[in-house]
């Protein structure tokens, strides 16, 4: 029997559509090469970051890496690779990290940013969800003096950004050490657990009738008269009206549908603790010079960080995760971490923080859902809503102003 939609992957992005579609009145079927417990969602920090926050892609980037690899404190590793793809990409992202694009980009951002905020409040207050959720904003702290001043003339005259003092940093970040400059409190931002999220989320849409078929790999695509006419997994074959790709930093499936985006995968790392409560951040941070983030959650603290680049190996690599405790510890008096779990995973980068969302230009029923990088708990709500909208309001990428405004399709 002919299913409604197929979407594959289950991550948060994934996971949104599905809600969003099932509140339609859609028959959804998710299907997933996992069970839902490792993937990039469940290692995110959690940041809900949207409002006045930098992106990835901002002038300037390039410079103060290389400032920072001098240092033996940068964030991102780049491995040699035969790839010429990377290479592109490379050449892209730094071409795209320019002034006109970072305007435009913070306010899509801000856009999609409230929207998904708002979506996240409804799913609380109206759906009966219980996931941990704090709109209480983020932290920039900054431990070089010549970015916290360039950081103040930008933020000084702004709404909604606090200056904070070294002294009061430390009332937010109890563990900062006298080497920290100062910080930016970024009211309107906020953070989750994803863990939480992710486990609730499938709660509900397992009792709202979306079918989940689990540890079951879509292995080929076949295509008839400009659509997906079956998709073949690992167990079975099946058949929909609409098929969604939500497979992250994996574009298997879609270089079968002759697409190679551009976009890379990067690896990044967690690391989650119980530590002692008076100690804990206040709320969310982010080590702005340093790239890396420190989150409160409900009982535990997660701190993200790294960027590799080119890299295919998926396992944890100890000098990674010594090296965040090595460069955090610069700026942070000793405080004791107890039952630590860490967490490596790849999350898709594109080359200007854009995602990959709308319709395919050549198989009418297969739409694509990636892209986000480390952004997707950020974003992933809107997501949702603009692609249930598209499959059931609009029908094609031209008619939706939010694929026109947000895609990298449009705004590659």
């Amino acid at each position: 029997m002919k299913k409604d939609i197929i979407i594959i992957g289950g991550g948060v992005i994934g996971l949104m559509c599905a809600y969003c579609l099932q509140k339609s009145g859609r028959t959804i079927t998710i299907i997933d090469k996992n069970n839902l417990t490792d993937g990039a969602s469940f290692g995110n920090a959690g940041l809900l970051s949207a409002f006045k926050k930098a992106p990835l892609s901002n002038p300037g980037v390039v410079l103060d890496t290389l400032k920072l690899m001098i240092k033996g404190q940068s964030p991102v590793n780049i491995h040699p690779s035969l790839d010429l793809h990377l290479y592109k990409w490379l050449y892209k992202f730094a071409a795209s990290a320019t002034q006109e694009r970072l305007k435009r980009t913070l306010a899509l951002f801000e856009r999609y940013g409230e929207l998904s905020l708002n979506i996240y409040k409804d799913m609380l207050e109206n759906d009966g969800m219980d996931f941990y959720f704090k709109e209480d904003g983020l932290l920039l702290v900054y431990t070089e003096e010549k970015n916290f001043n360039e950081k103040l003339q930008i933020y000084k005259n702004t709404h909604n950004v606090e200056i904070l003092s070294k002294e009061k940093t430390k009332e937010y970040m109890p563990i900062i050490n006298d080497k920290v400059i100062g910080s930016f409190l970024l009211k309107e931002n906020g953070h989750l657990d994803p863990t939480e999220f992710v486990v609730e989320l499938k709660k509900y849409l397992e009792k709202n009738n979306v079918e989940f078929l689990l540890n079951e790999e879509v292995t080929k695509l076949e295509f008839e008269n400009n659509e997906i006419s079956k998709i073949y997994t690992s167990k079975s074959s099946y058949s929909a009206q609409t098929y969604i790709l939500s497979t992250g930093f994996d574009d298997t499936l879609a270089k079968q549908a002759q697409n190679r985006f551009l976009m890379t995968p990067a690896k990044g790392y967690s690391i989650t603790f119980t530590m002692q409560e008076e100690q804990k951040p206040k709320t969310c941070a982010l080590f702005a010079d340093l790239f890396i983030a420190m989150t409160p959650r409900r009982d535990t603290v997660r701190i993200t960080s790294k960027l590799e680049i080119g890299s295919t190996n998926p396992n944890i690599v100890q000098k990674q995760i010594n090296s965040i405790y090595k460069n955090l510890s610069l700026y942070t008096e000793d405080f004791k971490k107890e039952n630590i779990e860490e967490w490596a995973g790849f999350r898709p980068l594109t080359i200007n923080d854009m995602p990959i969302i709308g319709f395919d230009k050549t198989y009418k029923n297969l739409v694509y859902a990636t892209g986000l990088g480390w952004l997707g708990i950020t974003f992933a709500p809107a997501i949702g809503k603009i692609i249930n909208d598209l499959i059931t309001i609009n029908k094609k990428n031209e008619t939706n102003i939010d694929i026109l405004l947000f895609s990298s399709f449009y705004q590659g």
